[in-house]
C-alpha cells in the first residue's frame, strides 16, 4: 500500500537546484554494430565487452572479458588477483547468482588481526601484509559461469586483454591519481614499480603507453589451459609463496588452499518494489539484502510525488538506509558458517514493522537492529573497514539475457603484493577484526575457508510485465548498496535515464553522521536536513562508482558514473 504524505513533509520543496550530468567521454576503439548493451567503468574494458557481443556471444561471455580487460586498465580496483559475484537475469524471469568471494586460508583463526594483547592491528599493517589476502576467486567464477552459459569459447575471451597487455594502454588520470595517492601499495613491490612508476619514483605521466608482458603471458596460459592454470601448477605455488613470504605470523596461504578454491553458485535474494521484481546477491555480501531493504522500507511513501529534488525525498531514504545497516552489521555474514536470517530479513511483514519507525518530519535517534524471523540470539555487532578497489560492470544481450557483476580486490592496489603480473587483494580485511564484542560471537569473525562479508551489490530488475528492464550495481565499500538502491529508486520512481540515475547526488548515513556530495544541490540544502534532526551533516566528494544498463523506448542504454568522465579521458 502507497501512503502519499502532504503537510511539513511535501513543503520542503527546492527549485532550481537539479544538477547536470557530466558528459561521457568514450575512448574505446571502434567495435562491429552488435545487439545489446555494455557498461563499464573504462571504456576500454567495455569495448572488451562489446567485442564479444559482436562475436554473437552471451553476456556471460562479454561479462567475463570485462573482467578480463580490466585486470589490464584498472589494475587499482578489480581483476583476476581478487574475488566477485555474478547475477544474471533472463527474459523468461529465471535468474542465478554465482559466488567468487575470496576465502581465508585453512589456517586462519579469529585471532587473526589481533596484536599479542589482544588488540586490533593498524588497519594498514593488517593490509599491507599476506595476512590479507584472500584465495582469489574471479578465474573460478568466470569459468563456472561460462561452463554454463557461456557462446563463445573460453580462449576468446582473452583476446582484448591479451591485446591491451601486450600492445599497451594510455594511463588516464584516474590510475595516474591513484598510483600517487596509494603509493604505499602501488609501489610496494619492484614489479609494480617497473610498470608504473619512472626512476625517481614518481608514476609514469598521464598518456603514457603501458604494457605488461608478464601478464599477458599469464592470460595466455589460462586462455589455453582452463582456470587449472591459475588454481594448480607454477602460478598457484608463486600466489601461495608470495603471500605466505610476507605473512608475519601463523596462518599463511598453502598451495593447498588455492588449489582448494570453488566458485559456487547461490539461491538468488528477490522482493518487489512498485510491482517491479528485483533479483540481487545472497550472503555472504550484505548488499543485496540491504537493497532490498531499503526499498521495501520505503514502499509505502510516495516518492514520485514528493519529487526527485526534494530533501524529504532522501530524508526517507537516509532514515531507510540507516535500518537496513543496523541489521545487516547484526546478521550477515557468510551463511556457510553462520546461521543468515535471509527470509526473515526481507519479508514484508517485518519490512513494513521497520518502516514504521521511518517519521516524516524527523530523524531517528539511535537505531538498532530488528529481530526477523530466524534471527540468532548470540550476536554482537562487528565493524570492518570496506572495499574501495571495486568495479562493477553491467551486459544485456540479443536475448535480453542480463547481467551484472561486480569485482573486487578491495583497496586500492589490494595488498600491494604481486603475482603473474597482477595486484593480490587484501579481501579478508573485510572480515570484522575483533571476533567476541562482549562476550558474544562476531558473525563475521575470521575462519579457515570463510568469506568475508562484502557490500557488493550486482543486482537485475524485471518490469512489471516481467520484461528485463535494468542490470545495475556499484563500486565504493560500504556506499554500494546505497548507490544501487538510489539508482532503481531513479528508474523506477522518476524514470531517469541511465546517465541520470548513476548521476543522481549521493547522500548516506555513516552512523550518525550524513554525508552530502559536495557540489550539488544537496550541500546549498544542508540546513533543511540539520532541521530534521540530521545533526552531524559533512559535505564531500562522492565515493561513489556506478554502472547499468537501462531498456528504455529507444532500446537498451548503457551509462557509467559521469562522475568518472574527466579521470578515463586520456590524451
Amino acid at each position: 500500500m502507497i501512503r502519499i504524505f502532504s503537510g511539513p513533509l511535501m513543503a520542503i520543496a527546492l527549485a532550481g537546484c537539479a544538477t547536470t550530468p557530466h558528459p561521457v567521454i568514450d575512448t574505446a576503439p571502434t567495435v562491429p554494430a552488435f545487439a545489446g548493451a555494455v557498461s563499464a567503468a573504462d571504456p576500454r574494458a567495455q569495448a572488451a565487452g562489446e567485442d564479444m557481443l559482436a562475436r554473437g556471444g552471451s553476456a556471460t561471455d562479454a561479462a567475463i572479458a570485462v573482467m578480463l580487460a580490466l585486470t589490464v586498465v584498472e589494475p587499482q580496483s578489480s581483476g583476476i588477483g581478487g574475488g566477485g559475484f555474478l547475477v544474471r537475469g533472463t527474459a523468461d524471469g529465471s535468474v542465478g547468482t554465482f559466488d567468487g568471494r575470496e576465502t581465508a586460508p585453512s589456517a586462519a583463526t579469529p585471532e587473526r588481526f589481533l596484536d599479542e594483547e589482544g588488540n586490533a592491528l593498524p588497519h594498514m599493517e593488517a593490509v599491507r601484509s599476506g595476512l590479507s589476502v584472500g584465495i582469489p576467486g574471479n578465474i573460478a567464477l568466470a569459468a563456472k559461469t561460462h561452463a554454463a552459459h557461456g557462446k563463445l569459447g573460453w580462449a576468446t575471451l582473452f583476446d582484448p586483454a591479451i591485446r591491451l597487455a601486450r600492445e599497451g594502454f594510455k594511463m588516464n588520470p584516474r590510475l595516474h591519481g591513484m598510483l600517487e595517492r596509494a603509493k604505499n601499495r602501488s609501489a610496494h613491490t619492484e614489479e609494480a614499480r617497473a610498470l608504473f612508476f619512472d626512476a625517481a619514483g614518481d608514476p609514469l605521466p598521464v598518456g603514457t603507453r603501458l604494457t605488461n608482458e608478464r601478464l599477458a603471458r599469464t592470460f595466455e596460459a589460462i586462455a589455453a589451459a582452463g582456470p587449472r592454470a591459475f588454481y594448480t601448477g607454477s602460478l598457484a605455488r608463486e600466489i601461495a609463496e608470495t603471500v605466505s613470504a610476507d605473512t608475519p605470523r601463523d596462518g599463511a596461504m598453502s598451495y593447498a588452499d588455492i588449489t582448494g578454491y570453488e566458485a559456487k553458485t547461490r539461491d538468488g535474494v528477490c522482493g518487489t518494489y512498485r510491482a517491479y521484481r528485483i533479483c540481487t546477491m545472497g550472503p555472504p555480501t550484505s548488499g543485496g539484502i540491504a537493497v532490498l531493504q531499503i526499498l521495501g522500507q520505503l514502499e509505502r511513501f510516495d516518492l514520485t510525488a514528493l519529487g526527485v529534488d526534494n530533501p524529504a525525498t532522501w530524508h526517507l531514504f537516509i532514515e531507510s538506509q540507516r535500518l537496513a545497516y543496523a541489521d545487516r552489521e547484526l546478521y550477515l555474514a557468510d551463511s556457510d558458517f553462520v546461521s543468515v536470517p535471509v527470509a526473515g530479513l526481507i519479508d514484508p511483514d517485518y519490512l513494513g514493522s521497520r518502516s514504521a519507525l521511518i517519521e516524516a518530519g524527523a530523524a531517528l535517534g539511535t537505531v538498532t537492529a530488528g529481530i526477523p524471523e530466524g534471527a540468532p540470539t548470540a550476536a554482537a555487532d562487528g565493524n570492518e573497514p570496506e572495499e574501495h578497489g571495486t568495479s562493477h560492470f553491467a551486459v544485456v544481450d540479443a536475448d535480453s539475457t542480463m547481467v551484472s557483476y561486480t569485482s573486487t580486490i578491495e583497496g586500492a592496489f589490494g595488498s600491494g603484493l604481486m603475482a603473474g603480473g597482477f595486484f593480490l587483494n587484501n579481501e579478508l580485511t573485510d572480515f570484522s577484526r575483533s571476533p567476541v564484542v562482549d562476550g558474544k560471537l562476531v558473525a563475521n569473525r575470521v575462519e579457515g575457508g570463510k568469506r568475508p562479508r562484502s557490500s557488493m551489490s550486482p543486482t537485475v530488475v524485471w518490469d512489471p510485465e516481467g520484461k528485463p528492464f535494468l542490470a545495475v550495481g556499484a563500486a565504493g565499500g560500504s556506499t554500494i548498496p546505497v548507490q544501487t538502491a538510489r539508482a532503481i529508486i531513479g528508474a523506477i520512481d522518476f524514470q531517469l535515464s541511465a546517465d541520470e540515475i548513476l548521476g543522481l547526488p549521493f547522500v548516506m548515513a555513516f552512523g550518525d553522521r550524513l554525508l552530502l556530495e559536495k557540489g550539488t544541490w544537496l550541500e546549498d540544502r544542508a540546513d533543511v536536513f540539520r532541521s530534521l534532526g540530521h545533526r552531524q551533516v559533512f559535505l564531500r566528494e562522492a565515493p561513489v562508482k556506478g554502472g547499468a544498463v537501462l531498456r528504455t523506448a529507444a532500446g537498451w542504454k548503457a551509462a557509467r558514473d559521469p562522475r568518472l568522465a574527466d579521470q578515463i579521458h586520456t590524451p
